[in-house]
């Protein structure tokens, strides 16, 4: 085939591929006697991946232009008219006209890997099985009662796990507030996809921390949102940064995770938390707390929330189950002013009915016993001895390549590798050895930045990781 992709062009190389085969059909290059090349051979000329090729194919075939059959190969339609022709829909163009955006490549290509190979897993942010507290939770579905009901639920979630979650925050959040006040959610994630969907509207400016796990989130650009970096240093974001942001963007919303923060693992000061509010009460700017880590300060000192010092409801403030119990109970929850939780809970509503009563009443049951406060006290422990084992396996393996800060809390490691490198390089090859991480970029970090995640893996296997990545480093910089 005498053609080759431009791959400058913004026009993706499957639909520049389906539209030469479609010319040449049209003017005879490619007659109806004779099969079009294979999706193997004709990927291997053109130097591109199968699923390029059968994109292309994908198009062609919806358009009516080529028959694929099993056995014979893929050849132009005799019937190239389509009088006779039944025609599938161009399924490609309607998943890229689609106005919900598609995960980054890099942040694909890792769930993949992760869902396909067995690797050890630095990358991601959830518990590893053994950190479960499944004795106390077999001991909920097996031996108590089940309360609530199987039909819909209320519209803000079960009204008794509001309440237990409104002791809860008390207890140990310093938070106070109502059952009226909460919105129960599918995790952090969904709660933060209704504030942007339902709070703002196309064009609105927000302000983000850099680097930030928001920045990996597409929910923004697809909801035509504007985002605007808050640079993290070692004690948090500075404040005056959001005053100068509003002055020159008007930004309608602030978006933070102070404790903790993912991917940094910083603690934001708390003089720079009250500061925070109080720019919030001079210029109405409501401020969004994600707050999956409070719980887990390895030097026992309870963590002061965003929201715990906010006297005005100027704070939303969003926590889970999913980063301290188990990921697959999804639950989740908002806190705010009533108006805004009911605009919320009506829009969960026309998701998805309302939450799951079952895992509702599993999270209830196990917030409300004694059993929840020695799970945290295991749980920081451990994930104690894995940061530590972490931050060993580094000194020993890549001492004086790389530097980082130990955080205190959380489960992740920020780290920056000293000399230049090819990251995409560093992930495939890290891939190849059987370890997976997280590149900065994919969270808007600068480059030779790396997030390493150590609640996924027991100590023995996070040595063998940071040993992998060593040795993939290596490789990339020789």
């Amino acid at each position: 085939m005498d053609w080759k992709p431009d791959r400058n062009s913004k026009t993706p190389i499957y639909r520049q591929l389906a539209e030469y085969i479609e010319n040449g059909i049209a003017d005879g290059t490619f007659p109806p006697d004779k099969p079009l090349p294979s999706e193997r051979g004709l990927a291997k000329e053109l130097g591109v991946n199968r699923s390029t090729v059968i994109a292309a194919y994908d198009e062609l075939e919806s358009n009516g232009l080529i028959n694929r059959n099993r056995g014979s190969g893929t050849t132009v339609s005799k019937d190239i008219w389509g009088m006779t022709k039944k025609r599938i829909p161009s399924w490609n163009r309607y998943i890229e006209a689609g106005s919900f955006l598609p995960n980054l490549p890099v942040t694909q290509r890792i769930h993949k890997e992760m869902a396909e190979q067995k690797l050890i897993n630095l990358a991601s942010g959830e518990l590893s099985q053994d950190l479960f507290p499944m004795n106390s939770l077999r001991e909920i579905t097996a031996n108590r009662s089940f309360i609530g009901s199987l039909g819909y639920d209320h519209p803000q979630g079960s009204v008794i796990l509001r309440e237990t979650l409104t002791n809860h925050v008390k207890q140990f959040r310093g938070i106070e507030t109502d059952p009226s006040s909460i919105l129960v959610t599918s995790g952090a994630q969904q709660a933060l996809h209704l504030v942007v969907q339902c709070l703002l509207k196309p064009g609105d400016a927000v302000a983000i921390e850099a680097p930030s796990y928001h920045y990996n989130l597409p929910v923004f650009k697809s909801a035509g949102i504007k985002t605007y970096p808050l640079k993290v240093d070692k004690e948090g974001i500075n404040p005056n940064d959001i005053t100068e942001l509003y002055k020159k963007h008007r930004i309608k919303m602030i978006f933070l995770n102070p404790i903790f923060h993912n991917p940094t693992g910083t603690l934001m000061d708390e003089e720079r938390r009250k500061k925070v509010l109080e720019i919030s009460s001079e210029y109405g700017i409501p401020v969004v707390e994600d707050d999956p880590y409070s719980l887990t300060s390895f030097t026992g000192e309870k963590m002061r929330t965003l929201k715990s010092f906010d006297q005005h409801g100027n704070v939303l403030y969003i926590s889970s189950l999913t980063k301290i119990v188990a990921s697959g109970l999804r639950i989740g929850w908002i806190i705010g002013p009533r108006a805004v939780i009911e605009r919320l809970s009506d829009a969960k509503q026309q998701v998805d009915f309302g939450h799951a009563s079952y895992s509702q009443w599993i999270a209830n049951d196990f917030l409300d016993s004694t059993e929840f406060e020695s799970h945290i006290k295991h749980l920081v422990k451990q994930l104690e001895s894995r940061r530590n084992q972490i931050v060993d396996s580094l000194e020993s393996n890549l001492h004086g390549l790389v530097e980082y800060t130990i955080p205190n809390g959380g489960i992740h490691l920020w780290s920056r590798i000293k000399k230049e490198v090819n990251e995409i390089q560093l992930l495939e090859e890290s891939i190849k050895r059987g370890v997976i991480f997280v590149p900065g970029s994919t969270m808007g970090s600068g480059k030779g930045f790396v997030r390493f995640t150590f609640s996924r893996e027991k100590e023995e296997n996070i040595h063998e990781g940071i040993k992998r990545f060593a040795d993939a480093l290596h490789t990339v910089l020789t």
